[in-house]
């Protein structure tokens, strides 16, 4: 996962610079633990499958704040504790924790089928969904947020691996896209920054 901790790392550069010098000099303005990207060039539509077998869009979630998490099932550190994380903050969030919806979107739809993650994602949170799309499809949405994704040869080709950006993204009730959290952000701090989006 280095190479995939490497670009997540760039992207949350390039994030600090599109929110602004004020984030890196004096008190921080942002009430978000987050890195705020309010109105920053990153975005386009994510149109995929839930592991239901329903077409899932941003538009279905209208009214709720929905985290949208990349990954794959046979991920073997970052993924799960991610999930586990985002799964901790909703809890957190105790009756409030119905207004937010975590999409988690597999990169390796060749494997991820909606038997599997309709299995894996549920067992983190019951009310968490699993999206798949073709590869093309897998690319489109991986374009528009900026997200890479890479597959990686394992020992065996059942065995391969796919290197990830590890941020998650986060869309307030209208649909903007807000937030960027990093990988291994305390539930406590997500918990705090869905609290403010949801107050808005």
């Amino acid at each position: 996962m280095r190479t995939g901790l490497r670009v997540t790392a760039a992207i949350l550069a390039t994030a600090l610079a599109i929110s602004g010098c004020d984030k890196l000099l004096g008190p921080a303005k942002s009430p978000f633990n987050g890195i705020d990207v309010t109105g920053g060039p990153i975005g386009g539509e994510l149109r995929l499958t839930g592991h239901d077998g329903r077409p899932r869009s941003l538009a279905d979630f209208r009214g709720k704040v929905v985290v949208v998490v990349f990954g794959f099932t046979h991920c073997p550190d970052v993924c799960p504790t991610t999930l586990a994380d985002m799964a901790k903050a909703v809890r957190e969030l105790g009756d409030r924790g119905g207004e937010v919806q975590v999409l988690f979107v597999t990169v390796d739809p060749k494997r991820d089928t909606a038997e599997v993650l309709g299995q894996y994602i549920p067992a983190f949170h019951p009310g968490f969904i699993g999206l798949r799309g073709s590869e093309a499809e897998t690319a489109a949405v991986t374009k528009g947020l900026h997200v890479y994704a890479n597959e990686r040869p394992g020992k065996t080709p059942e065995t391969y691996t796919v290197d990830h950006s590890a941020q998650s993204f986060v869309f307030d009730r209208n649909g903007r896209l807000r937030l960027l959290l990093p990988p291994a952000m305390a539930s406590s701090a997500i918990a705090s920054d869905l609290r403010v989006l949801l107050n808005a």
